[in-house]
């Protein structure tokens, strides 16, 4: 099993997502932000390879701006070699890579617009796995999106929305199930419908599930992964005690992770630590897989 941690990294003194405001785009700008987010990259990385972290999600906001009309500056060739030297350093060392866009991407939307913007947001994603030289194991983790009322007609728009992407795109794309709206088996029928495989997220399951145990929600997300897919890639946390339902834990709770990991135990899967303080709790989280052999 690979355990990692999402985009920040509160350790190395640097942050990969800098970015800007829109109203002071300029392609000199965006160069010097995106050199200053890969410099830092590569020392979360570096950092990550030393102390046994070998999943990471790496911000949306690495290209500022990359999918806005104002975006005139060629990145991908200005950083070409750049990226292909990241994507070596995670190939020799077989870390495991994701991205997550925000919650803006919506396929399903009932405006065109936004169907639009959300394709080219995730068309961006994807360039930049490329232009690393990933395999296909390398994925871009969405939510269906929203109900608006008919969840039948929002399931069928997401279709629809699916199958206008590159096949590059599609390739990457995977569907997660969220706290409020869509369950794994909401995600399931999508995936019938569509071929996208499900990224099983255990707290959002703890939330809004159809009965299902977490070990039996896994194997149902499991069933949608095929080889090429690689192993399948999850997303951990727990409820932040006096918060509302859904909200992620500042730290992780080790007892918690330790009755997962045993609820599931035979199973292989990656797990993407979403608890705040980042690095510190999967060190913790690290020990536990370590204690159990599951690492």
């Amino acid at each position: 099993m690979k355990l990692g941690y999402p985009c920040i990294n509160r350790s190395v003194g640097c942050t990969a997502n800098s970015t800007f405001r829109l109203a002071s785009y300029s392609d000199e700008l965006l160069a010097e932000k995106v050199s200053g987010n890969i410099k830092c990259l590569k020392r979360i990385l570096g950092y990550n390879a030393e102390n046994g972290f070998y999943f990471f999600r790496i911000s949306s906001d690495i290209v500022p701006f990359a999918s806005h009309p104002v975006c005139t500056f060629d990145w991908e060739n200005h950083f070409k070699s750049e990226f292909r030297e990241i994507g070596r350093f995670i190939r020799e060392h077989h870390m495991r890579i994701s991205m997550h866009p925000d919650q803006f991407i919506l396929l399903n939307s009932l405006k065109e617009k936004v169907v639009r913007r959300s394709i080219a947001e995730l068309e961006y994603h994807c360039r930049v796995l490329d232009l690393m030289k990933l395999g296909q194991e390398a994925k871009i983790q969405i939510h269906a999106g929203g109900v608006y009322g008919d969840k039948e007609k929002a399931v069928e728009r997401f279709v629809r929305g699916y199958k206008k992407l590159s096949l590059p795109l599609r390739k990457r794309l995977v569907i997660e199930n969220d706290d409020r709206l869509y369950s794994v088996n909401d995600c399931l029928e999508i995936s019938r419908k569509a071929g996208i495989p499900v990224l099983f997220d255990s707290f959002h399951h703890e939330c809004l599930n159809g009965g299902e145990s977490r070990r039996e929600g896994l194997e149902k997300a499991m069933s949608t992964w095929k080889k090429k897919d690689g192993v399948i890639m999850t997303d951990y946390s727990s409820q932040q005690s006096g918060h509302r339902t859904g909200t992620h834990a500042r730290s992780i709770s080790t007892g918690h992770f330790r009755q997962y990991l045993k609820e599931t135990g035979g199973l292989d899967f990656d797990i993407m630590l979403e608890i705040k303080d980042k690095e510190k709790s999967a060190k913790k989280a690290l020990k536990v897989l370590k204690n159990l052999d599951r690492v």
